[in-house]
C-alpha cells in the first residue's frame, strides 16, 4: 500500500512503534462481549458499573453505550472516547469510565457507517462525495505524526480516518465557523476525519491517548448501536 498518500489534507504520514496495539486489545469489531461477561453477582445486587458523565448530558443512546463500555469493561481497561454522529460530538472518558471532556466536531460529509475498500490509498482528489464517510465502529487508537509532523490519533489508519486538530487550510470551508454552530448538520464537512478545536484536542485526546490501548468508539447513523457493537442496555442486563 502506498503510504506516502494523503486524506483530508494531513491525515497520512508515519505510523511507528504501533504494532503493540494488536497486543494490547483485540482489533476493530473483533471483541463482543456478552452479559456473560459480566459478573453475575453484579446483576444480582445492582452494582453494575455505569459511565459518570458529571453534569454533560448525552443523548440516549451515547450514554447506553458509555453504560455498556463501562459495565462490559469492553475498553480492557483503557481510556476511550465515544463519536457521536448524530450529534457530531466527541465524549472522552479515563480508563474508570469518568468523563473528561466534550466537544462538537467535524466529521465526514458524507451519510454512512463503512468506508470504500481501499479508499486509504487514493489522492484526495479521487474520493468522491458520497464516500466521504466516518466509519462507525470499535476502533483501537493508534498515535502517529501526519506529513506535516504533527501529532494525530488514527481511527483507521488503512481508510485513513484519524482525530486531529481541526484544518484550517482551506478558509472557504469555514471550519471554525462550522465547529461553533449548534447544528449538528453544519459539522459535517471533512473527507471522514475527526476535526476537534485545538484547545480540546490538547486538554483531552492527546492525554487520554498517551498510552497505547485506548478505545475509539464511531456511533452508527444507518444502524442500531447493539448492531455494530454487540451491546446491551445495562439497565436492562440479563439476570
Amino acid at each position: 500500500m502506498n503510504r506516502a498518500v494523503i486524506r483530508d489534507e494531513l491525515c497520512r504520514g508515519l505510523l511507528g512503534g504501533l504494532a503493540l496495539l494488536a497486543l494490547t486489545l483485540p482489533p476493530a469489531g473483533a471483541y463482543r462481549p456478552d452479559a456473560a461477561s459480566v459478573s453475575p453477582a453484579a446483576h444480582r445486587t445492582g452494582a453494575l458499573r455505569r459511565a459518570d458523565f458529571g453534569r454533560v448530558a448525552p443523548g440516549p443512546e451515547a450514554r447506553e453505550l458509555a453504560d455498556w463500555i463501562a459495565a462490559s469493561n469492553d475498553n480492557a481497561g483503557a481510556a476511550f472516547a465515544i463519536v457521536d454522529k448524530r450529534e457530531a460530538t466527541v465524549f472522552v472518558f479515563d480508563a474508570q469510565a469518568r468523563h473528561r471532556g466534550s466537544s462538537p466536531a467535524l466529521l465526514g460529509s458524507a451519510r454512512g457507517d463503512d468506508t470504500v475498500e481501499g479508499i486509504g490509498t487514493r489522492p484526495i482528489a479521487l474520493v468522491r462525495p458520497e464516500e466521504r464517510t466516518t466509519p462507525a465502529g470499535r476502533f483501537v487508537a493508534e498515535r502517529g505524526r501526519n506529513a506535516r509532523g504533527e501529532d494525530v490519533v488514527w481511527v483507521d489508519y488503512d481508510a485513513a480516518v484519524s482525530m486531529h486538530r481541526v484544518l484550517t487550510t482551506d478558509p472557504s470551508e469555514r471550519r471554525l465557523q462550522r465547529l461553533a454552530s449548534p447544528s449538528a448538520d453544519d459539522r459535517r464537512i471533512s473527507y471522514g476525519c475527526i476535526n476537534l478545536p485545538v484547545a480540546f484536542y490538547e486538554a483531552h485526546v492527546r492525554p487520554a491517548f498517551a498510552q497505547p490501548g485506548g478505545v475509539i468508539y464511531v456511533m452508527p447513523e444507518s444502524r442500531p448501536i447493539r448492531q455494530v457493537f454487540g451491546s446491551y442496555d445495562v439497565g436492562a442486563a440479563p439476570r
